[in-house]
């Protein structure tokens, strides 16, 4: 009965895998291409989020219990590069965490003095402090992982998202100016795609659409997993698409393009909604609010990558000094390395020249590894297809094997368009900052390609030792 009490219910699982993928912090990143915005969520949506829904929730029924990304690509392909792929997803948590750490600074800054959302010294406190705090609950175990991811999720996304779209449509309804050209033709709607650094943009809606195969960690917690895991998926695709083109606009509507910031842009969206609507005293209210909610995503990637991360550890990839739990059964040991190994490359990334800058290169090297985690994932879904195809998947992509190697090919072909672009600067950085964001992108991610590598070549049969 004990062990019944702790399992997730439907609604809990879909709120953590909400709070994995769904934040407002990436509106104002979409918000800068105005109604291009559309074009980039779509082609996201269509060649990403939608083949990773499908093909994570077609492997997390068949394969469900802990461990997520690591069980399905080493049932494909062996040990090593299941070792390989989660240590990508949990080196994207680390690198990709450190924006919303950002973000968190940037809204709390809007509390006490905005020019603080500019201060490198206040963002690393926030930073530092957020993280630690974090960690702290983390180790209390899921239970209480759980409650936070939680109520960060409907009180810091999904309240500030629905009262964004709401007080964008009042906005117009009223007849005010909005601050881009919102008529349908195709100068408004199609981007110029024969500039490479406008493309990169799309590697930023990419990154909205990351993490909803994250929340599989957590499969062999769940009620009824093969049963829940599929229906939370979609919500949670329903709820992304809405919140990300909705309130992009919204943003997009009131802040002029060139004002937004990538760090505090959500919170001058609401700054300006609230000014015209007299209500500027609720600005502190909802920078607290779209805190909380970063702060419960933060909280619920400490504890999703992790978890694949110490699977791979109980099989021998990793020393037995990380292969134990503590009383809460959380791998405490784990959450103490990454929060070290965050706080000093999020401390590092703000000696940059500028705030935008570390965002950009956050998100951008983030993403090449994610990218390469996720063709992983495909090649999986495919591989096992022939492997184990007794293997039962309560959801299974329709359209037998070439239904599989559609979804997967299309999700394939754009991380391929991926990972050109991701290279590039976005065309907003100065031009001497450009040289800058190359050698810190390319040196930190061959860094981070070339340690599992090492880590794995260098592992002793000893290792392979902790069975409790």
């Amino acid at each position: 009965m004990a062990k019944k009490s702790h399992k997730m219910s439907l609604f809990t699982l879909i709120m953590i895998s909400a709070a994995f993928t769904v934040s407002v912090r990436n509106l104002p990143t979409e918000a800068e291409t105005g109604m291009h915005l559309i074009f980039f969520v779509l082609i996201a949506a269509i060649g990403f989020f939608i083949p990773v829904a499908l093909v994570s929730a077609e492997l997390a029924t068949g394969w469900p219990k802990q461990g997520g990304i690591y069980v399905w690509v080493k049932e494909a392909f062996g040990e090593r590069w299941g070792f390989i792929s989660v240590w990508f997803q949990w080196n994207y948590m680390i690198i990709g965490i450190i924006s919303q750490l950002y973000f968190v600074g940037g809204s709390l800054a809007f509390i006490f003095a905005p020019h603080l959302a500019n201060s490198k010294f206040f963002l690393a406190t926030v930073l530092l402090i957020v993280l630690w705090g974090s960690t702290f609950f983390a180790v209390r175990g899921q239970k209480t992982s759980s409650k936070i991811s939680t109520a960060g999720f409907l009180g810091g996304v999904l309240f500030p998202g629905i009262l964004l779209i709401t007080l964008g449509i009042v906005y117009l309804l009223q007849g005010n100016t909005s601050q881009i050209d919102m008529s349908f033709n195709l100068k408004n709607l199609i981007p110029n795609l024969h500039q490479i650094t406008t493309l990169v943009l799309l590697v930023g809606f990419m990154r909205t659409f990351c993490g909803i195969e994250a929340s599989s960690s957590h499969a062999s917690e769940v009620k009824n997993p093969k049963r829940n895991y599929p229906i939370a998926i979609l919500f949670v695709v329903l709820i992304g698409l809405i919140i990300n083109i909705i309130g992009s606009l919204s943003v997009a509507v009131v802040v002029p393009q060139k004002q937004i910031s990538l760090v505090a842009g959500i919170m001058e969206a609401f700054t300006a909604f609230f000014a015209k609507f007299n209500m500027s005293w609720f600005v502190p209210i909802m920078g607290i609010l779209v805190a909380f909610g970063a702060i419960g995503a933060i909280n619920t990637w400490l504890m999703g990558p992790v978890k694949g991360l110490f699977a791979s550890a109980k099989n021998g990839q990793l020393p037995p000094y990380f292969q134990k739990l503590n009383k809460n059964k959380s791998p405490q040991r784990l959450l103490i390395l990454q929060a070290i190994v965050i706080s000093l490359i999020g401390s590092s990334f703000l000696l940059l020249p500028n705030i935008n800058i570390a965002f950009w290169i956050s998100v951008a090297i983030a993403m090449l590894i994610y990218f390469t985690m996720y063709s992983l994932m495909f090649l999986a879904g495919i591989r096992l297809r022939y492997k184990a195809p007794r293997v039962k998947r309560v959801y299974k992509i329709p359209g037998g094997n070439f239904g599989m190697w559609f979804i997967a090919l299309l999700g394939l072909l754009t991380l391929l368009l991926g990972y050109i672009v991701a290279v590039f600067p976005p065309a907003q950085l100065p031009t001497g900052d450009v040289k800058v964001y190359e050698i810190v992108l390319i040196l930190g991610t061959i860094i981070i390609f070339v340690i599992p590598f090492i880590i794995y070549a260098m592992k002793k049969p000893s290792w392979r030792v902790s069975k409790k």
